[in-house]
């Protein structure tokens, strides 16, 4: 491998602010802020807004929409267009 052009590919701490939730990965992320670890190691440390333990995906609290009143809005749009299947 060349020298120089790699970034730098370390332990990195992602902490999500919402959901007070932090993991130890190793990534090549940029930060200035830094973190003392569960071992007693200190890492770099960058902030997230969502992760897997604040999306309401993964939470179950994601709500759903009702199309069913769009899909009739639609058929009432189009019954009686030319091109309307004729029985």
């Amino acid at each position: 491998m060349k020298k120089g052009i790699h970034p730098n590919y370390r332990p990195v701490v992602f902490m999500d602010a919402a959901a007070k939730f932090s993991f130890l990965t190793r990534s090549c992320v940029q930060t200035d802020q830094t973190i003392t670890w569960e071992d007693g190691n200190e890492y770099p440390l960058y902030r997230v807004e969502i992760s897997a333990a604040s999306h309401p995906f993964f939470t179950g609290k994601m709500s759903f929409v009702d199309a069913a009143g769009r899909v009739e809005k639609f058929q009432k749009k189009y019954q009686n267009a030319a091109y309307k299947k004729k029985s």
